[in-house]
């Protein structure tokens, strides 16, 4: 029996991602066409998105399978993102790759991102070990499951308000850093003093693993406006300072929660996925409680934790090989609860 090889597309929000991945476990070409129009205001418009979409999901797929050296008449089975996301770019997507799915011949089947983010690192020759905690961060989500098995989680943490990743690129709006904000804010925190400001840990102490970001967010708009009070353009040191001081207070909730789920749920691996996955303090901290701990901790190479076809590929594979497809009424889910991703009850003790 040859290779089953599998195309993945991703349009969950602005980037349109197309990947073609060989047995569930090595990526032939993994292309992300990033939509530059949404810079100039500063944040995700999801009209213009959708737009941008129907535009580069042609091209994005014919250079992922230029890339990866096969043909449409390779392919094994195409899976796509169905959930949660903004509705109108999911629906370019799904809309794509049942219409290709239906010429070709082959099966579709829908992938949750969510859950494909968590797997990500499987990709880079990742041996998980279960159950494991898991987070997914990034400017949509910041959710902590227990990972059973592939296919089987559970939802223990989620924000009470906004994601992480938002909460990085408002501040970075606010420090005129441009977006999105993560990178920037990684950078220069390198150059500032993270005790500088002593912003808040929020809900350490609420006695579950929830999340909180907002109140940090209207703490750094008081802090910036009191030392500033002319307004920008800031004094660099101050906007550094900012920068170290704001992620070290978001990441320590962060890995804070995720201990405190690991070790109530014995997790026995932890592992790390979403944009927000990218940040290099995010990705020391997880090492050291996983050696704190005494389980492996896992994360993807940046080129995998923003959304990207790969891992809706790795995820449509292992659907396609326990003999699941979709059909031509698959159709898109923007709300993570909806999602069916989690078993019920989908929230944990």
């Amino acid at each position: 029996m040859g290779a089953m090889l599998v195309l993945g597309i991703e349009t969950s929000c602005d980037d349109t991602a197309a990947a073609v991945v060989e047995d569930a476990r090595t990526v032939r070409s993994n292309v992300i066409a990033a939509q530059d129009v949404h810079r100039e205001f500063g944040g995700v418009v999801p009209e213009l998105a959708s737009r941008a979409h129907l535009d580069l999901i042609g091209p994005t797929v014919e250079r992922a399978l230029t890339d990866a050296g096969v043909a449409f008449r390779d392919l094994d089975g195409v899976a796509v993102t169905r959930a949660p996301g903004l509705m109108g770019s999911l629906l370019v997507g799904v809309s794509y790759a049942k219409a290709l799915a239906a010429a070709l011949g082959r099966p579709v089947v829908g992938v949750n991102h969510i859950e494909a983010h968590l797997l990500a690192p499987l990709l880079e020759g990742a041996e998980f070990v279960y159950p494991m905690v898991g987070a997914v961060v990034s400017g949509g989500h910041s959710e902590l499951f227990v990972v059973e098995r592939p296919g089987r989680y559970a939802i223990v943490g989620t924000t009470r308000d906004d994601a992480i990743g938002e909460a990085f690129d408002k501040v970075a709006k606010l420090l005129g850093l441009g977006f999105p904000g993560g990178p920037a804010i990684d950078r220069l925190s390198d150059q500032g003093d993270a005790t500088r400001f002593s912003f808040p840990r929020a809900m350490l102490d609420s006695g579950d693993f929830d999340l909180s970001f907002s109140g940090l967010k209207t703490a750094v708009k008081r802090a910036v406006a009191h030392a500033a009070p002319a307004g920008p353009p800031y004094d660099a040191r101050l906007v550094a300072d900012v920068c170290a001081s704001f992620q070290a207070a978001a990441i320590d909730v962060l890995v804070a929660k995720l201990e405190a789920a690991a070790r109530a749920h014995g997790a026995r691996a932890l592992s790390l996925g979403g944009g927000v996955a990218c940040n290099r303090m995010l990705r020391e901290k997880l090492k050291a409680l996983g050696a704190r701990l005494g389980v492996p901790a896992f994360h993807p190479s940046p080129k995998l934790c923003a959304d990207n076809g790969a891992m809706i590929a790795l995820v449509g594979s292992h659907r396609l090989a326990r003999g699941e497809q979709d059909g031509a009424d698959l159709e898109p889910i923007a709300n993570l609860d909806e999602s069916g991703l989690v078993d019920a009850p989908a929230r944990l003790a």
